[in-house]
């Protein structure tokens, strides 16, 4: 179960690799859970990587708005171990934002498309 208050709240949070395309950690797919329960909130958050370096961040980060909602005094944030982070976790806008290329079944000619990109960026690099 997810507290709306929190999700709500989650949603200005980000995971500083997805800060830059807007991406919160609520549509990253990164919220588990999240109760509130007489003032005591506890929120379950699944990594993309059980080898993040921001993860202590983003615990730290959930936790300060957490507490800023009103009525909760304290916040536990727990990282879920048991469960893999997928792409399938992803909101639809957070999938759109983060599609670097279309899909495979949608290109004709796949390797004029790569040929394509590759000149477009080498043409943008030039001085």
């Amino acid at each position: 179960m997810i507290d709306p208050s929190v999700r709500d709240v989650l949603r200005d949070v980000y995971d500083p690799c997805c800060r830059d395309k807007g991406i919160s950690v609520v549509d990253m797919g990164l919220l588990q859970s999240a109760e509130i329960d007489a003032g005591a909130a506890h929120v379950e958050l699944v990594l993309t990587s059980g080898w993040c370096p921001f993860a202590t961040a983003v615990l730290g980060d959930i936790e300060t708005a957490v507490c800023s909602l009103p009525g909760v005094q304290t916040a536990t944030v727990e990282l879920v171990w048991h469960e893999a982070w997928s792409p399938a976790r992803l909101s639809d806008s957070a999938r759109a934002k983060l599609r670097f290329l279309p899909d495979p079944n949608t290109v004709a000619d796949p390797a004029s498309y790569a040929a394509s990109r590759v000149s477009a960026h080498s043409t943008k690099d030039s001085p």
